[in-house]
């Protein structure tokens, strides 16, 4: 395991999740040895190294994330992404609108199922902002 990669990585996930979202995870989901073992990897490998790399900038690569998940019904995984685009600065519209966009390519039920997903997260995100 790469120390580096691993240190770097952990710093992304909680640029782009924050740090009240990476905490509370990390108390419930990853509190598991075997869970923390999976995250300190996809930290390492995937936030480390796929996240840091040069040429695109963060909002870009999370709506790359967002259309992806949707493309192929990872909804848990989508539900993260779509709270890191909105932390890139993408509005629900535009989210919104780049999941309609795969109706088209991906059909009606990965676009029915994204756009449930996106209707929850999108009214969690308001309803945490209002508390403050």
């Amino acid at each position: 395991m790469s120390e580096t990669n691993l240190k770097q990585g952990r710093e992304m996930r909680r640029k782009l999740l924050g740090d009240e979202y990476v905490d509370n995870i990390a108390a419930t989901t990853y509190k598991d040895p075997l869970m923390q073992q999976f995250i300190d990897l996809a930290s390492e490998t995937v936030f480390g190294t796929l996240w840091t790399r040069p040429g695109l900038d963060l909002k870009t690569r999370t709506l790359i994330t967002v259309v992806s998940d949707a493309s192929t019904g990872r909804e848990p995984e989508l539900a993260i992404h779509l709270r890191m685009a909105r932390r890139q600065g993408w509005t629900e519209e535009e989210l919104a609108e780049a999941i309609l966009h795969l109706l088209g390519y991906v059909g009606a039920p990965l676009v029915r199922d994204a756009m449930l997903v996106a209707t929850k997260v999108f009214a969690d995100l308001r309803a945490e902002s209002a508390k403050g």
